[in-house]
């Protein structure tokens, strides 16, 4: 990594983008499609090439900080669960998936051991890596977050809940995604606003591109397989278990038939933690037979293509139902049985921002019903709010980057 050709850069875009997940993959794209012709450099916490995928030469920020010194810079941080993400999640997640398991079972009862390595791991000994501090980074002339989230705040560690708000404080503004994550924050005396989470922009910025996207390569595959249409449906590895996979998979058999639609199995994110293709395949074998095909590409703009493709989405991706939001399709998020009673940022999302009218996060048992629900919604209804969240974003986003779009 040329880190000297970086520091010369006046912008940096920060972000969880140097690990493949859907979402955080999307956020770099969108801030600078909203910054046209200005210097960028993406940032994340591990020096990564995330190109193969669709994402992005990453340089690492704590190494970048040493290059950088005392020149001033302007950081945005460009969206993400980045709130409550502690240190020893952002270092399993920059892991290969391969060594994840290995990893988590011998730091499991070494806890200075795993201390050490989550500071060898990310440069840095912060609690919630994901958040700058001014402290830290001194020659940075300003810091914005955009359209961040952090449902769980009320739950983290103290310490950590106490460095993310003074991180928070010392920004000069601060925008988060849903009414839960801005609750406290507001209660904390940080003058945080609400704006919609920016993959709402994914259509308006990118859409002849998906749509070019959707025309060749697998997605064109999964069209041709269900002329009459199909569902995009996605599962964490949180949902493996053989119970679950059974629930799902008679759920989305009433779907397919009743609907007469097929089922397009896909994952929304490779990183520890994420997706698991295997899962996905336990799925498809307890489905009809000729009913599914297994979506084996995670490039981002295939993943688009195939949502922006589909009939509806269903699963337990926020940036899954967020894409299908911003292109007016049907969508519904299930939640893991262990995750009742618990906040969701997919609720969280859906509560502040979806028409009540539509189902936003249910049980498995529920999933045909709400599928069902989901695509009976007016067209014109999807096109309304896919046009008001995108319009809110573009201006709330003008609002907080002053100067720089």
């Amino acid at each position: 990594m040329n880190y000297d050709a970086a520091v010369r850069t006046p912008i940096i875009l920060f972000g969880a983008f140097d690990r493949h997940n859907f979402g955080d993959l999307l956020f770099p794209h969108i801030a600078a499609a909203l910054m046209p012709g200005r210097p960028l450099v993406f940032a994340g916490l591990a020096e990564r090439d995330i190109r193969r995928w669709g994402g992005h030469q990453v340089v690492a920020l704590p190494r970048l900080a040493m290059h950088i010194g005392d020149r001033p810079r302007k950081l945005v941080h460009v969206g993400g669960e980045i709130l409550t993400c502690d240190a020893w999640r952002a270092a399993v997640m920059l892991l290969p998936p391969q060594q994840a398991q290995q990893t988590i079972a011998y730091l499991e009862t070494r806890p200075r051991e795993r201390i050490d390595w989550v500071h060898r791991m990310l440069g840095t000994s912060a609690l919630a890596p994901y958040t700058v501090s001014r402290q830290a980074y001194p020659g940075l002339l300003s810091v914005v977050y955009s359209g961040v989230g952090g449902v769980a705040m009320q739950q983290v560690d103290p310490e950590m809940r106490a460095e993310v708000l003074a991180n928070l404080r010392a920004a000069d503004a601060v925008g988060v995604r849903d009414r839960v994550t801005l609750e406290p924050l507001v209660a904390a005396g940080i003058g945080a606003r609400l704006m919609p989470d920016p993959a709402v922009m994914v259509a308006e910025l990118f859409g002849a591109r998906i749509r070019r996207r959707a025309r060749r390569g697998e997605v064109a595959q999964m069209r041709r397989a269900f002329p009459q249409g199909y569902v995009a449906v996605q599962f964490s590895a949180d949902f493996g278990d053989d119970n679950s996979l059974t629930q799902i998979a008679a759920q989305l058999d009433q779907v397919a038939i009743r609907e007469g639609l097929g089922v397009v199995l896909f994952r929304a994110g490779a990183a520890p933690w994420h997706d698991d293709l295997g899962c996905l395949g336990r799925l498809a074998a307890r489905l009809r037979p000729g009913s599914a095909r297994l979506f084996q590409s995670i490039d981002l703009w295939d993943i688009c293509a195939l949502i922006a493709s589909s009939r509806a989405y269903c699963g337990s991706s926020l940036h899954g139902r967020i894409v299908a939001t911003a292109f007016a399709l049907p969508r519904v998020n299930v939640r893991p049985a262990a995750a009742a009673g618990r906040p969701s940022k997919q609720a969280a999302f859906a509560a502040t921002w979806d028409d009540d009218r539509w189902p936003a996060e249910i049980d498995l048992h529920d999933m045909a019903y709400g599928l069902g629900t989901a695509l009976s919604v007016e067209r014109e209804c999807l096109q309304h709010q896919a046009r008001r969240l995108a319009g809110l974003y573009r201006q709330e986003f003008m609002a907080i980057c002053p100067g720089l779009t």
